[in-house]
């Protein structure tokens, strides 16, 4: 089964969530969604880690995305698709049922 509809989807939804709603990622969450992302849109990271002293958000964005070098874009977007639904499932079915709902029928 391909998961390109299903992660355009997933997509879509992350990053429609507003900021103050009932479903808010964490930072880790957050992060996972940003590696796997690029690793979707980009491939393997390929750009020099940020060297500025402050950029502790650059570097962690980079880090995360180094992690999962490798990673096929196939097996990216799955995983994509089953950490938002599983935030999704733990979410007030009254804000997560739709979103689940088109990330099943895409």
């Amino acid at each position: 089964m391909s998961y390109e509809a299903k992660f355009t989807t997933a997509v879509s939804i992350v990053q429609g969530l507003p900021k103050d709603g009932p479903i808010k990622p964490t930072q880790d969450e957050q992060l996972y969604f940003y590696k796997y992302y690029k690793q979707v849109t980009v491939g393997d990271v390929n750009v020099s880690r940020p060297s500025g002293l402050l950029d502790f958000t650059g570097k962690a964005k980079w880090d995360a995305w180094s992690e999962v070098k490798g990673t096929s874009k196939e097996d990216a977007q799955e995983l994509y698709v089953n950490k938002l639904l599983s935030i999704l499932d733990k979410a007030p079915k009254e804000y997560s049922e739709e979103f689940i709902k088109s990330i099943n029928e895409a």
